[in-house]
């Protein structure tokens, strides 16, 4: 029998057993246990229900009915129920383990970090609460994370992800050469791990070696020739800092190579369009058998590159009768919408309110505070690749999850201009994908900073993360008297990506002014202008739905 075969006789094992003993919650836990093994969370849910309701003070089936729940992305429920516990399970380790690990998840640093901490002040071995508030203090840029994981590494030789913990945490205190020794050993012993690969060709980067910096991909290529998660991935790097073309190739290379790649075939003529090969592309969309949302979305792009913008839009519609808050889709729509001179266009990105420049109301004092730390960030700074920003460098881990006074006061002043934007903006519209969530309850997920140099920007480009994306201004550029352009430094909003080669020019261009917070939906393109003089220091943050 297959495997396959020995799950469906399991499941029906279980069906006749609890039709048996309808009221034994341990069985129903059992069954959840087997379902959510299978990655059948949804009725690995059902079953953990049932088993709560039948035996209300079972911890293990209380903690697998959140684990389930924050599968499904339903976290909130998830840490209700747990909070609904706490009195009955406080005094339990594992309770708080679990309970840490659903907050991470949710984004809920902060909780997590507490969480953890009670977790370890009743069992000071749990090594995944070592290992998760260990990560927790290097995100929140505490100063003992690396004491923190060298703690965890005492008793946790062969965890790889303390590891890479540890090498990020030791390049984040500048001592970049002893994390690329340990992140060059990850990559020989475990050289399929993406993460690991990346986090040695951003060192490298760093180090100003552009040039080779993919050497770590290549080398895990030849070892593991077959991997097609790894081709993707060095696909993806190389395409991160604009190497589109070589991208191609490699893609290429493995789809002819290997059996059953459809998906490296659809990165190759991702990567061929954008080098500026259309009929390379236009022949891999024609011959391709896979008809998901991820080769709709790539060929629409593909059509609006070749001016076929019906032909795109009919693609789009199909990604997003599917996944309707599908922020790429919807981007990629107003494009579509715009070359096709569609009034919807208007609806979409044009209505007053959609974008507004807010005042964030913070004291001198604080700011100038923030800037100063954010400075000292800087010079740690990473410069990640496949990002947006040109000649600058990013903030590690959620800016807003720092421990320090004055980026807690900045985040509650954050929330407090999300409200002022709310009320500003257009009445709820169930079909549109910003104003359908207009009353919705926000989060602010992920929080960083970027710096730009002299001739620093960001190329067009758009959060998938979020429903709203922002650029906070704290540094402004000086304006040189032979600027290329009108307003060096500033914000982009609506212009078409450069690989699209559209030429569409920006629906708005926002002036930055120190202080002063730029929100837009996530729907819409953003880049900035370069600048000649200075350098330009902003933080960014995505709103999302709470979950």
């Amino acid at each position: 029998m297959t495997a396959a075969g020995h799950d469906i006789a399991a499941r029906q094992l279980y069906r006749d057993a609890l039709g048996q003993s309808p009221r034994n919650g341990a069985l129903f836990n059992s069954a959840g246990n087997f379902l959510f093994s299978l990655d059948d969370h949804q009725g690995a849910l059902a079953y953990f229900e049932e088993a709560v309701r039948l035996a209300p003070r079972d911890m293990e089936a209380l903690l697998n009915r959140a684990l389930a729940l924050s599968r499904l992305d339903r976290s909130g429920e998830a840490l209700a129920g747990l909070m609904e516990g706490e009195a009955a399970f406080r005094t339990y380790a594992r309770y708080w383990a679990v309970r840490a690990s659903i907050e991470r998840e949710a984004g809920l640093i902060v909780d997590a970090s507490v969480s953890y901490d009670r977790c370890l002040l009743l069992d000071p071995g749990h090594q995944r609460a070592r290992h998760g508030r260990a990560r927790i203090s290097l995100e929140r840029g505490e100063v003992d994370a690396v004491n923190q994981f060298e703690r965890l590494l005492s008793s946790q030789q062969g965890d790889a992800h303390a590891w890479l913990g540890y090498a990020q945490a030791l390049d984040r205190d500048g001592q970049s050469d002893r994390a690329l020794e340990i992140g060059l050993a990850l990559n020989q012993q475990a050289p399929g791990w993406t993460d690991a690969l990346q986090f040695v060709a951003e060192l490298h980067w760093a180090r100003g070696d552009t040039d080779g910096f993919s050497r770590p991909y290549a080398l895990a290529a030849r070892q593991r020739p077959d991997d097609k998660a790894l081709i993707l991935a060095w696909c993806e790097a190389l395409a991160g800092v604009d190497r589109h073309a070589e991208a191609a190739v490699i893609a290429g290379d493995g789809a002819n190579r290997l059996s059953d790649a459809q998906d490296l075939r659809l990165a190759e003529a991702v990567y061929a369009g954008s080098a500026g090969d259309d009929e390379h592309a236009d022949r891999i969309f024609a011959s391709l058998a896979i008809q998901d949302t991820q080769r709709c979305l790539h060929e629409a792009r593909h059509r609006l590159r070749l001016r076929a913008p019906d032909h795109a839009d009919r693609l789009l519609s199909q990604v997003l009768d599917q996944q309707p808050d599908s922020i790429p889709a919807w981007a990629l729509r107003d494009l579509a919408w715009r070359l096709m001179d569609d009034p919807r266009s208007v609806w979409l990105h044009g209505q007053d309110g959609l974008v507004q420049l807010r005042s964030a109301d913070m004291p001198d004092e604080a700011m100038t505070h923030i800037v100063d730390l954010l400075h000292q960030l800087h010079d740690q700074g990473s410069t990640p690749l496949g990002q947006s920003i040109r000649a600058g460098t990013q903030t590690r881990g959620a800016l807003f999850d720092r421990i320090e006074p004055d980026i807690a006061l900045l985040s509650q002043h954050v929330e407090r201009m999300l409200q002022t934007y709310r009320v500003a903006l257009p009445p709820p519209d169930p079909t549109h994908p910003l104003l359908r969530h207009r009353d919705r309850d926000w989060t602010v997920t992920g929080s960083w900073s970027i710096r730009a140099q002299r001739a620093g920007h960001h190329n067009e480009h758009i959060h998938q993360q979020g429903v709203i994306s922002s650029a906070f201004y704290l540094v402004l550029p000086r304006i040189g008297v032979n600027e290329a352009c009108d307003l060096p430094g500033a914000l982009e909003l609506g212009r078409s990506p450069r690989d699209l080669r559209l030429n569409l020019p920006p629906l708005r261009v926002i002036e930055p002014v120190v202080g002063h917070c730029a929100l837009f939906p996530s729907t819409l393109y953003h880049g900035t202008r370069p600048f000649s003089q200075g350098e330009r220091m902003t933080i960014a943050f995505d709103v999302a739905l709470k979950r």
